[in-house]
């Protein structure tokens, strides 16, 4: 096996406490992004865009069981073997034998039988489980009741490691660097579509895997790709997710086709504050709705408060994970880590968005690290009006 302690984004310790915690003996894990983060950053590259192969599908499979890791099993597909050939895999039991979700199943119930407890309390992602797998686990263990993990896994990724603060600080700042010169490269006429493909390529040509861009122009909210064109004074909102080695980056800037006047050089400053006023909340032992309560004070001296929203949210491996700080806003989970103390090394999203109804869509998005004195912003160049037709 490899060096863990260096190689693996987290400890054996901390996993078997969260197990203890939660009542689960064995853990199987069958999401992509859980795989990668258990396996300390691998993906099978065939698999990444898409899951279906044939009658069925892929479905990576880590079985840890608590307190030996020594016998914890990474059951891929066939073609896998290839990889480990080349980077051999941590786990000590690899099994590249699965074309589908019964066989991937099948293989990790004939590792559990000889390493677990007889009748152990097997913790599953119900979200990321296959029926017919789920089914053939059932069948195997008859009177093992199975756990929801989910929130386990999202404990455990919590709080990054410091290769993993590197990879959202560099994805957000290679995203923004994308953004400005897509900005910069849009003039008058040019079109949603050619503006969200520009990006494509500009992030694709600073090493990240393009996810989405959501943009609007001018006085329009609507986000979805068009071919609306960009007119002379109006706003661009340009929103996008990129994928840099399994880790998220996630921000928003705006742009203007020619010079902001006062009203949006205001607007835009409304939003900021609102910004500025949860980040000064963000340190590690501030709770995490302290943020929260700060940005909607905030929000609610300004002037365009009717029509403009404010949230935050955990994202790393994800966009929306732990800390979970608002309740059902905008995605639907409860906001459990409100009361609970930000921790350093946590990274947040924190979001603005103004739906103005005569100058249109106006956002920021920020991502930030939490730290034990305060905060540090990833990729925060281009918050201001970002000037198109210049590049």
């Amino acid at each position: 096996m490899k060096d863990l302690a260096t190689d693996l984004p987290y400890d054996f310790d901390h996993l078997d406490s969260l197990m203890e915690e939660a009542g689960i003996d064995v853990l199987l894990a069958t999401s992509k992004h859980n795989v990668q983060y258990l396996l300390g950053g691998y993906r099978f590259i065939f698999f990444s865009a898409m899951d279906a192969i044939g009658h069925s599908r892929y479905l990576p499979i880590i079985a840890y069981v608590k307190g030996a890791p020594d016998k914890t099993a990474y059951v891929g597909n066939k073609m896998e073997g290839m990889e480990h050939a080349n980077t051999p895999f941590w786990t000590p039991h690899f099994m590249p034998v699965a074309w589908g979700t019964t066989d991937a199943m099948e293989a990790a119930v004939a590792h559990l039988k000889k390493v677990a407890p007889a009748s152990p309390r097997i913790g599953v992602e119900p979200g990321f489980l296959p029926s017919d797998a789920a089914k053939a686990l059932e069948a195997a263990y008859s009177n093992a009741p199975l756990v929801n993990a989910g929130g386990l896994l999202e404990r455990l990724r919590a709080v990054k490691s410091a290769a993993e603060l590197d990879l959202l600080r560099d994805a957000s700042e290679r995203i923004s660097a994308s953004m400005q010169a897509t900005v910069a490269w849009a003039r008058e006429g040019t079109t949603k579509r050619e503006i969200i493909e520009r990006l494509r390529q500009e992030e694709t040509a600073r090493g990240l895997q393009f996810e989405y861009c959501l943009l609007t122009l001018g006085a329009s909210h609507n986000r979805a790709a068009s071919d609306q064109a960009w007119a002379p004074g109006e706003v661009l909102s340009i929103d996008s997710g990129g994928n840099l080695d399994g880790y998220i980056g996630d921000i928003c800037r705006m742009g203007c086709l020619g010079e902001p006047d006062a009203q949006l050089i205001d607007l835009l400053g409304e939003i900021d504050s609102v910004q500025q006023a949860a980040f000064a909340k963000v340190r590690a032992g501030a709770l995490g709705g302290d943020l929260i309560a700060a940005g909607e004070a905030e929000l609610g001296r300004q002037p365009s408060r009717d029509c403009t929203d404010f949230f935050a949210h955990g994202m790393g491996v994800i966009t929306h994970e732990a800390p979970f700080l608002m309740t059902n806003h905008p995605v639907a989970y409860e906001g459990v880590d409100a009361e609970k103390p930000l921790q350093a090394g946590m990274v947040l999203s924190v979001e603005t968005t103004m739906l103005h109804p005569e100058r249109g869509f106006i956002k920021l998005e920020d991502t930030l690290a939490v730290t034990e004195d305060g905060y540090e912003l990833f990729g925060g160049d281009g918050r201001g009006w970002n000037p198109g037709g210049t590049g």
